[in-house]
């Protein structure tokens, strides 16, 4: 039983590192983007479409994390509350 709990463990703790990275990720291209929309004000007209492209990268690429992420956590096993475990209509009448 132990390694069946171990196990399981393993995989939630992978699941979660997987989501930290992926939230991390999102993290650097909100930084990147920030820092493009910068240089995209004080850009001339003619870098302007260049530096729009690369924003635009990198919002494609924030939304794939944003779905990888959703899908990932969607994924994950429910785990049970103890409120719920307690709940009366789980509990078999005495009797």
């Amino acid at each position: 039983m132990a390694k069946i709990t171990k196990i399981q463990d393993g995989q939630k703790n992978t699941v979660n590192d997987y989501l930290d990275e992926l939230k991390s990720d999102f993290a650097r291209y909100t930084g990147q983007i920030k820092k493009l929309r910068k240089e995209l004000l004080k850009a001339n007209s003619d870098e302007q479409p260049k530096i729009i492209r690369r924003i635009d990268l990198i919002a494609k690429e924030m939304e794939k994390n944003q779905k990888q992420a959703t899908k990932v956590a969607r994924s994950r096993p429910k785990e049970r509350t103890k409120s719920r475990d307690k709940s009366p209509r789980d509990r078999k009448p005495h009797g």
